[in-house]
């Protein structure tokens, strides 16, 4: 393991934000919370979608692998514009586009307009991540993995809130009543119009802390970067695609395994992504207290366990497994944001575009191929196959050291 030694550089005369703007910070992710139900809702209502248009899996994991592929190209792009030329409105314009793909995705004919509809809200998707996660770091103060973490767990909570709010009123009303959630997106506009206001009026008071923080920590070589990255995209497939089986199979895995009804499917896939919602609000403080490669240690690889034992129990065993895994795992996502942001310091929006844009894009690919995987054999093959996915964890070995040594307790 590479030690690298961490060079100290105050900063003085700067007019920086003492602490954590928390008020912020609560309405960024509160505004997730809105955008991630609304993104949810797709993947949610694929058991009627597939009895509309008498889809197969491999045409779901394509719609998948739009809305995926569609905000997974233009996250980075996102982020690399707006670290040269702030657009702070922009997370009114990615929400106005999710409006959009709502409506069509309510009332769509057929299977085309399925995938424009899904292209449109990936499309919102991208613009609305990297944004964000530059807002919340600009908002976090010395609490950066906190300040993930609660601007992720707005996400998270908001995609568990998905199925269920798809089980408790799409199912019983039909396809159409998924545009009764365009309310959600107008919400989500009002809010993300004053939070542009709030980061356009304090950008450049708090853009020099972002840029001189990049002295705390240790400055490494090109090649170790790039091989730091390479590791930490390593794991982010681990993480999404074995997520991507859970979020887009799971239901016709308990529907086709358990015989269950699809109503019980989409309240069981509550659960587990509730799990997730967990998961992620425990990995960014306890980042920030031991440090981000302890956790990715332990979210990622800690997961084998129980991954490898799922496919093998019954239906309250699969249940309380998929609790477990949904905690651990989530923890991972906040802690290599962080620490991707720490060892490629001044770079905030591509960054966090460049990983959000590969845990979509990876999810979608990982949705398409599993979806053909599933035609060819069978669900249960799938999660027999991607219960091995958390073992690429131990590849947290080759992450080098970025971290102060001294932690903020």
């Amino acid at each position: 393991m590479t030690t690298v030694q961490v060079q100290e550089t105050p900063v003085r005369n700067t007019p920086l934000v003492a602490g954590t703007v928390m008020t912020v910070l609560y309405a960024i992710s509160f505004s997730h919370l809105l955008n991630d139900t609304i993104q949810a809702l797709l993947p949610s209502i694929y058991p009627m979608l597939r009895n509309s248009f008498n889809l197969d899996f491999a045409q779901l994991g394509w719609i998948t692998f739009t809305f995926q592929c569609t905000s997974s190209i233009f996250q980075p792009v996102v982020g690399f514009v707006t670290d040269k030329r702030p657009l702070p409105h922009s997370l009114a314009v990615g929400m106005a586009l999710s409006f959009t793909g709502l409506l069509a995705l309510a009332w769509a004919p057929n299977y085309p307009l399925v995938l424009l509809a899904a292209a449109t809200l990936g499309l919102g998707s991208a613009i609305f991540h990297p944004e964000a996660s530059r807002v919340a770091h600009m908002a976090a103060g010395p609490r950066r993995g906190f300040a993930q973490s609660l601007f992720q767990v707005g996400g998270n909570t908001g995609t568990s809130l998905g199925p269920l709010l798809a089980a408790l009123i799409v199912v019983s009303h039909g396809r159409s009543y998924v545009a009764w959630f365009a309310i959600l997106a107008l919400l989500g506009f009002g809010v993300l119009w004053r939070i542009g206001t709030w980061q356009r009026q304090n950008f450049h008071r708090l853009r020099p802390k972002v840029v001189a923080d990049g002295g705390k920590h240790a400055v490494l070589p090109r090649s170790k970067v790039i091989g730091a990255i390479a590791v930490l995209v390593a794991l982010i497939f681990s993480k999404y695609v074995y997520l991507t089986s859970m979020t887009t199979y799971y239901t016709f895995y308990l529907i086709h395994h358990f015989q269950v009804t699809v109503r019980t499917s989409q309240l069981l896939l509550f659960v587990f992504l509730f799990s997730v919602a967990l998961g992620t609000i425990i990995g960014g403080p306890v980042g920030d207290r031991i440090g981000r490669k302890r956790v990715i240690w332990v979210s990622i690889l800690g997961v084998a366990p129980f991954s490898l034992l799922l496919p093998h129990v019954g239906l309250t065993g699969t249940v309380l497994l998929t609790v477990c895994i949904g905690t651990i795992l989530a923890s991972a996502f906040s802690a290599i944001l962080v620490y991707a942001q720490e060892l490629v310091p001044g770079k905030v929006g591509m960054i966090a575009g460049l990983f959000f844009g590969l845990a979509f894009g990876i999810a979608g690919m990982g949705s398409a191929a599993l979806g053909h995987l599933a035609d060819l054999t069978s669900i249960e093959f799938v999660f027999q196959c991607c219960a091995f996915l958390p073992l690429i964890g131990l590849l947290t070995v080759l992450l080098p050291e970025v971290e102060p040594h001294h932690k903020h307790v």
